[in-house]
């Protein structure tokens, strides 16, 4: 399917503010060998093509840059097999990611990867992302549950890496480094998940403290328990006053943070765990410990954490939400460092984030329209990331590299394990078909390289249209 021009700025930007590229055309293949094709076509004609699902990523990975063409892979969206007996699904890379989940649990099986977005992203982007989500601490992000990829290679080459077996140590492990390539190294035409029994039970409780210092304490000492909870999440108060804002769900707003707990297992198992968090909660300092009664009632609290993002972007015209990571012993320096950051700048910054693993979301609220404002959040971006990796963290946790952190990846990450990177994504795409400008700066052409001509897709994509 060939898109009209009038649809191309749907395309032009993903859900990262302030990125926005048209697109040279938009095409909608229907198969794995339509992909091929595409890509064959591409390598012989000096294209460059972007694959996309459904534009949820927080990178600027899916923004086609340098005129290329976009792949939407939203037709490919079929779940292809549950498999009870070796416990995996196959799936089309279209597919959304919380109807695997129900299509699974429907089974008494459970797929844990968990992303903000599961209602709208696709299974793609989670493997071109390596997805994490609120689960995340407990049973991992979307590269521990792949199992298998069918993937189309940048010069148009179709493979399948992986299989059902639990043990695969044949040669080296290809799908593990095609998980969070961001689309540079091959398009997704299929994707073996593996899938764990559906827990029998599940215990929700929200803690409310005076300080995310009282907050991070409480961390330290349900890990050192030591209790692994299928999840555990803090709001800081500017993102929990957002929230009562947006939903009025009972949320005190002089609270200085929330924490959300989940344990999952066997009845009694989430049971116990669920009072012993809600008993450190309180030695720790909290002043409310609420535990759900039933399923509905959990779902209830855990809005609170679902709904910061959508609570705190409706505050500004602008909203950027960013992604770094710190080792849980640094949780509270970061979000020290964050409060800093916000005074200097004199910008309203929200944090939310995965408390158990250390993953934070600093989410800057301004007004893009302003050009003191944009100058002074680029300056805040810098120092948010500039602190994270003073403090031992990374760039990024979940969301990828992409445009937005590409600069910052090219000055702080090692030079040889820097050059390793661009030496193999050369290797496996000479010709800089995949992706153009994503994670790092293109090189030039080498002598020879056909340059882009546009129009010279017409052709193919004709013989593309339903």
């Amino acid at each position: 399917m060939l898109h009209e021009r009038d649809d191309l700025w749907v395309y032009g930007h993903d859900a990262t503010a302030m990125m926005r590229h048209l697109p040279a055309a938009v095409v909608s293949p229907g198969s794995a060998q339509e992909v091929a094709a595409l890509l064959q076509f591409a390598n012989q004609e000096g294209l460059k093509l972007v694959p996309r699902g459904s534009g949820t990523g927080l990178s600027g990975g899916s923004v086609a840059l340098e005129q290329a063409v976009v792949l939407s892979m939203l037709r490919l969206n079929r779940i292809l097999e549950i498999d009870r007996a070796n416990m995996t699904a196959s799936v089309e890379p279209g597919v959304i990611t919380s109807q695997l989940h129900q299509a699974v649990e429907a089974q008494g099986l459970f797929y844990p990867p968990d992303p903000g977005s599961m209602k709208i992203c696709t299974m793609g982007g989670n493997v071109a992302e390596n997805a994490g989500g609120l689960r995340g601490l407990k049973y991992g992000v979307t590269r521990d549950y792949v199992m298998g990829l069918e993937v189309v290679l940048p010069e148009g080459q179709l493979m399948w890496t992986g299989s059902k077996c639990p043990k695969d140590v044949a040669g080296y492990d290809l799908k593990q480094l095609l998980v969070g390539s961001e689309g540079t190294l091959g398009i997704f035409t299929r994707i073996l998940v593996k899938l764990l029994p559906k827990p029998k039970a599940k215990r929700t409780l929200l803690a409310v403290f005076p300080s995310m210092e009282a907050a991070a304490a409480t961390v330290a000492a349900i890990i050192s328990a030591p209790i692994i909870p299928a999840t555990l999440e803090f709001l800081d108060q500017i993102t929990l006053r957002c929230v009562e804002d947006f939903a009025h769900i009972g949320l005190p707003t002089d609270a200085g943070a929330i924490l959300l707990m989940e344990s999952d297992g066997h009845p009694e198992v989430a049971r116990s765990e669920a009072e012993e968090m809600g008993d450190l909660a309180r030695k720790h300092g909290a002043t409310q410990v609420t535990m759900a009664q039933s399923e509905e009632e959990g779902v209830q609290l855990a809005a609170a954490r679902r709904m910061a993002f959508p609570a705190l972007a409706r505050v500004r015209p602008t909203t950027v939400l960013e992604d770094v990571s710190v080792p849980r012993s640094r949780l509270v320096e970061m979000v020290q460092a964050v409060r800093r950051i916000a005074e200097s700048s004199g910008l309203m910054i929200g944090t939310f984030g995965h408390a158990g693993d250390g993953n934070l979301h600093p989410t800057i609220l301004l007004d893009d329209r302003d050009a003191d404002e944009v100058r002074r959040m680029e300056g805040a971006f810098e120092q948010i990331c500039q602190a994270a990796l003073e403090l031992g963290g990374t760039l990024t946790g979940e969301h990828g590299v992409g445009l937005l952190k590409r600069d910052f990846l090219e000055r702080f990450t090692d030079p040889g394990a820097l050059e390793t990177m661009r030496r193999f994504r050369a290797v496996m795409d000479p010709r800089q078909v995949l992706n153009p400008g994503k994670m790092f700066q293109n090189r030039p052409r080498r002598e020879g390289q056909l340059p882009v001509h546009s129009g010279q897709c017409q052709p193919l994509l004709e013989g593309l249209r339903p």
